[in-house]
């Protein structure tokens, strides 16, 4: 729970030190610090698939992984939740004032809905690893930063919507741990660390990848190697 009590204080900080700054973050500072955590992501990413024992199930749980994912077309349901919430969110009286309703739902969207906050939240709940979602803390300070100086305080808001998601996703992976052996955890870090290198490519601007596609592979893994456990 380390990394998502640390993203929620990244959140706080970044959106409220946004809200009071403005917009006087230089555009180009920003782009420069997305493009070195971007940097950052792929080395985490590359540790993270190095680290199977047989790349074959890697092979496998990324391909049939990726086949249900746009057969269940995943990232284009995410993106049209993103949509609805956004439209559906001024019902509430409490979120209606000025900009709060945009700055709230969008930065909730952003910090919450993602490969990144589901890889780094599993992590963290089975092994105990948070550097992914320390990473993501370094991406939503600076995010925070860009959206609060235009949005205002609903930004800021957000840090509830990271600590009750992505803790959520945590406790349940931990909870999961029990019926996972080591070697299914192994295989499926390693997918994921595919995965998270497809991010790295999104934050450094050099290739579009539908990463939430890829997400039914984290669940492929651990039955391939249950299935090979068999035989």
């Amino acid at each position: 729970m380390i990394g998502t009590l640390v993203n929620t204080g990244t959140v706080l900080v970044g959106g409220t030190l946004g809200a009071v700054l403005g917009d006087r973050l230089p555009e180009r500072v920003r782009g420069t610090v997305m493009h070195g955590l971007g940097l950052i992501t792929l080395v985490v990413g590359m540790q993270m698939a190095l680290s199977t024992e047989n790349v074959l199930i890697v092979l496998g749980s990324v391909l049939i992984g990726g086949l249900l994912g746009e057969w269940w077309r995943i990232e284009t349901r995410l993106e049209t939740l993103g949509d609805y919430l956004k439209t559906h969110a001024a019902r509430w009286p409490f979120l209606t004032k000025g900009k709060f309703t945009e700055g709230f739902v969008t930065a909730s969207l952003v910090f919450c809905v993602g490969p990144i906050t589901i890889m780094g939240s599993i992590q963290d709940g089975l092994t105990g690893d948070s550097q992914l979602l320390l990473i993501k803390s370094g991406l939503d300070l600076f995010a925070s930063l860009a959206f609060a100086a235009t949005l205002g305080m609903g930004v800021t808001c957000a840090a509830l919507t990271v600590l009750l998601l992505q803790g959520g996703i945590t406790l349940c992976a931990n909870a999961a741990q029990r019926i996972l052996t080591e070697p299914m955890i192994t295989e499926m870090s390693a997918t994921g660390g595919v995965v998270i290198l497809g991010i790295g490519f999104l934050l450094l601007d050099i290739k579009r990848v539908r990463v939430a596609n890829f997400l039914p592979g984290l669940v492929i893994a651990p039955l391939i190697v249950y299935i090979l456990s068999l035989f």
